[in-house]
């Protein structure tokens, strides 16, 4: 059991890289920390989540297309702009919205929340196993000799991402490749995770508000998932220019 202040801790050691933020000025990150949630499978009331959050994308989605949504359109160019296909590799935001007619996965009530809260604001999210990380998380353009754990073919293999990719990364590897695409296996949340690292991102025009929006739905709705949880969040953004205003 983790205290806040350790949470709080964890916290300040993560950071953006400048080259990150050179790419998108407007890139703006949530995390959230939380400590003493109850595992378990997927339920009746994760089920009802996701129910809602499916018939939400339906609505949204019967007016246009997935991809001229505008905060989908703002991480297509910005994938664009580190040399990633977004036709081939869609942000999380987007492959959940293209899944919503079908229906979403149903994979443990902890996954299928902030699943379902993605969806419900339109905001890429993804969690992971706080317990998994070696040191605090960093937003970075890679090297290129990163390690990452995944699976491919049903073999688990080690991958490495392009020179120039933006990825999330920890002491030992990378933890997410291309920003928000695909979270590696080592932090992956599991049925028994009782401590998990939540990150919310954020373009123009999604505003502040609505980012701490999705932010304050996601806290209130874990801290339902247990009688003990806490939580500790923190919002990384660029720093304000010195010509701002004038």
């Amino acid at each position: 059991m983790r205290d806040l202040e350790t949470l709080q801790e964890f916290l300040k050691g993560a950071g953006v890289d400048a080259a990150v933020f050179s790419l998108r000025p407007d890139y703006r990150s949530v995390l959230l920390a939380v400590d003493g949630l109850v595992p378990g499978p997927s339920d009746q009331a994760s089920d009802t989540l996701l129910q809602a959050a499916e018939a939400s994308a339906r609505e949204t989605l019967s007016a246009r297309l997935v991809e001229d949504l505008p905060h989908v359109a703002a991480w297509r160019e910005a994938y664009k702009s580190f040399g990633a296909k977004p036709q081939r590799t869609r942000n999380s935001l987007e492959a959940l919205l293209r899944r919503a007619a079908s229906g979403l996965p149903r994979v443990n009530r902890l996954t299928d929340l902030y699943n379902a809260v993605s969806v419900l604001h339109q905001v890429p999210l993804g969690g992971e196993d706080l317990t998994g990380y070696a040191g605090a998380p960093r937003l970075v353009r890679a090297a290129g000799t990163e390690a990452f754990d995944t699976v491919a073919g049903g073999i688990e293999v080690i991958e490495h991402p392009d020179p120039g990719e933006v990825v999330w990364c920890d002491d030992a590897g990378v933890t997410c490749r291309r920003w928000n695409w695909r979270q590696g296996r080592r932090t992956q949340l599991r049925e028994d995770t009782t401590t998990a690292l939540f990150i919310l991102d954020a373009l123009q025009p999604m505003t502040d508000e609505a980012l701490d929006g999705a932010a304050d739905d996601l806290a209130a709705r874990l801290t339902g998932l247990g009688p003990d949880v806490r939580a500790a969040r923190r919002r990384i953004a660029a720093a304000p220019s010195i010509h701002e205003g004038k």
